[in-house]
């Protein structure tokens, strides 16, 4: 198993998806330690030697920031927030978008102004390397203050504290702790300042960020080869995606898409025939425009979600080279919360426009029969899976509602505005499974479509359709859908990230 290291240098998107699922072990570089053990040493002899109260090191939190709390209790000060501050409701965060919140806490300590001891930091990473995962749950942050309460309940096990999974089983980390044959890490006593560090910052928003930058880059490929396909499956028109058309309109999108749609149906016979029909419906024709205003979106979501994977965003901020411990508010996800909720609305996009590719393949035009099915009205083809298509579509729709317009004042209005980002993360990954869904769907009816009209496309597609027909075959007659909306589904998932869908970032 590989061992990635955090906090030397930023990570490939290919880096990031191998953490996500496990495929590695994590460790700290050099330059990062040195810059977490400089931060803490500069937190300690300057806390020692003030006489005015810090933020968060000696007083309470919140609005109880006037409070000032005794030497003798700073370590159960940072234990009691821990502890307090777990308070997720709702569904449990997924594996993946756990693996990441723990590494990119890691990284945003290795930026090296956090205050927090490298023992804390190396016992986060044995949490990871052990395999055991804390349970979090998607309710509780207002993206805001950090994302407290979903911290927090990453942060317990490192207490011996709150429930894990093992195998499996959500069990308690004292009975992870107490069967383990080897003791992966040691729960940790909390040192000034340290329970804030781990439980102020916006690494569950951007977790989840991350992990919809990976799927989202892949769906937008995939997007554009299925579009490709029902492009064939039509019978469509290859000139709307010539270069010539869109050197006139140079949105970087745009012309990428048309660009890949081309490669992928210039080397198939069938797009360069006679056809009666002079255009095709925008589904078809409009697609380097649409897909291609979704890459934009794409890209620039890429680019604030990379800033902020390698930045500290947790508060006060222990700044040693202008002698100074500030707080500030690098916590606030509003630039999280914005990009997240826009990726939705373009990753929803991708689904509307399928969708409507899907209703174009079954409508009993282009030489093909009704609902992709011999024999229709004693079969009903796949008539109701563009239902489906239709039906999730429109719940995408719902979930594009923008979190980022709400803010909500809580801690007795100190913290009177707040981000909302943590619900636009969390719809954002909604909507993307839903995408796999949708365009599975689209698949299956331009697999059926090019097999009634018995064409075959070449090269990239041509593999892409025979690889889908051996987990999904063609229908003759009418058969219980849902199995195969479900393998067209997982279909798209098991795909591996390419190089080729990278919007961005050449790594």
């Amino acid at each position: 198993m590989t061992t990635i290291v955090l906090g030397d240098q930023p990570l490939s998107f290919k880096q990031y998806e191998s953490i996500s699922l496990g495929n590695c072990k994590l460790s700290l570089g050099s330059l990062a330690e040195a810059r977490i053990v400089a931060s803490r040493s500069f937190l300690e002899a300057k806390s020692a030697k003030s006489e005015r109260p810090i933020y968060g090191v000696n007083t309470g939190f919140g609005s109880l920031c006037n409070v000032e709390i005794s030497p003798d209790k700073l370590g159960q000060l940072q234990t009691n927030l821990v502890r307090s501050h777990a308070c997720g409701a709702g569904d449990y965060v997924r594996n993946e978008i756990v693996r990441l919140m723990i590494a990119l806490k890691v990284q945003s300590f290795a930026v090296g102004v956090s205050g927090i001891r490298l023992v804390v930091v190396q016992e986060l990473i044995n949490l990871y390397n052990s395999g055991v995962l804390p349970v979090i749950y998607e309710q509780g942050s207002l993206g805001a203050s950090g994302d407290l309460a979903p911290l927090a309940h990453m942060s317990l096990p490192l207490l011996g504290e709150g429930f894990l999974w093992w195998n499996g089983n959500k069990v308690t980390t004292q009975t992870f702790l107490s069967r383990s044959p080897v003791q992966p890490w040691v729960p940790c006593e909390l040192a000034s300042k340290e329970g804030l560090a781990l439980l102020n910052g916006t690494q569950f928003m951007s977790a989840h960020g991350m992990y919809a930058m990976i799927h989202g880059q892949k769906l937008d490929y995939l997007s554009d080869k299925i579009a490709a396909l029902s492009t064939v499956a039509h019978d469509g028109r290859i000139e709307a995606f010539t270069s010539g058309v869109h050197a006139t309109r140079p949105q970087w999108g745009q012309i990428k898409t048309a660009a890949r749609i081309y490669g992928w149906l210039d080397v198939c016979p069938t797009m360069h025939g006679e056809k009666l029909h002079v255009q095709d419906p925008y589904s078809f024709r409009c697609v380097p425009q649409v897909h291609g205003a979704s890459k934009n979106a794409l890209r620039h979501a890429i680019e604030v979600i990379d800033i902020e994977v390698n930045a500290a965003t947790d508060n006060p901020v222990v700044l040693k080279a202008e002698d100074a411990i500030i707080s500030a508010g690098n916590f606030h996800g509003q630039p999280l919360a914005l990009v997240l909720d826009y990726t939705a609305l373009a990753l929803h996009e991708y689904g509307s426009i399928s969708e409507r590719r899907t209703y174009q393949l079954i409508s009993g035009r282009r030489n093909l029969p009704p609902f992709l099915v011999k024999n229709p009205g004693l079969n009903s083809g796949l008539m109701i899976a563009q239902y489906t298509a239709a039906g999730i579509v429109s719940q995408n729709k719902q979930y594009c509602t923008p979190a980022s317009a709400d803010s909500i004042e809580s801690s007795n209005g100190q913290e009177d505005h707040v981000s909302m980002g943590a619900n636009a993360a969390t719809k954002l990954v909604k909507v993307l499974d839903n995408l796999y869904t949708i365009l599975g769907i689209e698949l299956l009816n331009a697999s059926q479509a090019l097999y009634l009209r018995e064409v075959r496309p070449s090269g990239e597609l041509e593999a892409l359709l025979d690889e889908f027909r051996m987990v999904c075959t063609v229908i003759d007659e009418d058969e219980f859908m849902q199995p195969k909306i479900e393998s067209a589904t997982e279909f798209l998932k098991s795909q591996a990230f390419s190089s080729d869908a990278l919007l961005l970032r050449n790594n």
